[in-house]
């Protein structure tokens, strides 16, 4: 198809996409193809500017066969045909980091475009997570696993470290910034758990508040959004110490609606990660010391008491 419209050709059993057959082509990456750096392999190109569709057989690589004689799919029309076939030829978001944008996805756009598909509606780039100032990358080896993120710290803690930037910033990664993230996700969890003791469920049709709403419209300004959340625990647990029931009952909805927008819902981390197991064992063990303590008590061990409730407070477990 992009040959017969014009916007490819064949050279030694390549097959290439004609960059300057495309007026817009560069749009998506604010550039002009006069200003852009040309390969300096232009090999069997027109233009070295010209981007590979299809690329003749080597040995050791499946092919197919075609008039051009056996080969495979280039990487950018690989991901032309996957969306298009599970998505369709126009669909609404296509994501993606910042360092694709050009010149994948550009390469992406300009084939999808030029056979009349619609393709991407929007583009979000996303920032890198960095080590070290060094962008994290499979092959530079300075990758962080999300299966060893777990093995010490809690997936809510991870969600909220990842969701709180926005999604197009950098973010430097570090076991303290993982810290602050636990401790903030805890501020929201500590009310949500307060306020159902209080309240009971949340309603299920609560109105997001519209200073959130307005925020995730802005370009997905999740920063804003968060904050929003926050300010609204404050008010909730103030109404709560007040014993303002109306106050306490409308926040508690309000956060119960916007963290499941974001995916910060208690609830949506159960049996989630490396502390499922955890939980599990807590769950298990913790009214068995609670029972050891009261029986210590009962029988004036205040000595037997006093040790078991400091031995919680060391694990940061206050009983009241």
């Amino acid at each position: 198809l992009i040959l017969d419209a014009g916007h490819g050709y064949a050279a030694g059993g390549d097959v290439y996409f004609d960059v300057r057959s495309l007026p817009s082509y560069g749009e998506l990456s604010n550039q002009q193809p006069d200003a852009m750096q040309a390969s300096a392999d232009a090999g069997a190109k027109r233009d070295p500017l010209d981007f590979a569709l299809w690329k003749g057989a080597k040995p050791g690589e499946p092919s197919w066969n075609t008039p051009w004689g056996p080969g495979r799919p280039g990487w950018h029309l690989e991901c032309s045909a996957m969306a298009t076939k599970y998505l369709g030829p126009e669909f609404d978001i296509h994501g993606g980091g910042r360092d694709l944008r050009f010149p994948h996805h550009e390469n992406e756009l300009a084939q999808s475009a030029s056979v009349g598909d619609g393709f991407a509606r929007y583009w979000l780039h996303h920032g890198m997570i960095n080590t070290g100032g060094t962008k994290m990358s499979k092959s530079l080896g300075n990758s962080t696993y999300i299966s060893d993120i777990l093995e010490t710290a809690s997936p809510q803690a991870l969600r909220y470290y990842l969701v709180a930037p926005h999604y197009r910033s950098d973010t430097e990664w570090g076991q303290g910034d993982l810290a602050e993230a636990a401790a903030a996700y805890g501020r929201i969890e500590n009310f949500l758990t307060r306020a159902r003791e209080r309240c009971g469920a949340p309603a299920a049709d609560a109105v997001l508040p519209a200073d959130f709403s307005s925020a995730m419209d802005d370009d997905l300004s999740t920063p804003a959004a968060v904050g929003v959340i926050h300010d609204t625990v404050r008010a909730g647990n103030a109404a709560l110490a007040d014993g303002n029931e109306e106050v306490a009952r409308s926040s508690y909805d309000a956060v119960a609606a916007m963290s499941q927008v974001l995916g910060l819902w208690p609830e949506d981390f159960e049996g989630a990660g490396g502390h499922s197991e955890l939980k599990r064992v807590i769950d298990q063990t913790m009214p068995a010391l609670l029972a050891a303590r009261q029986s210590a008590r009962e029988r004036k061990d205040f000595a037997e008491s006093d040790r078991i409730r400091d031995a919680l407070a060391a694990a940061g477990v206050v009983v009241e």
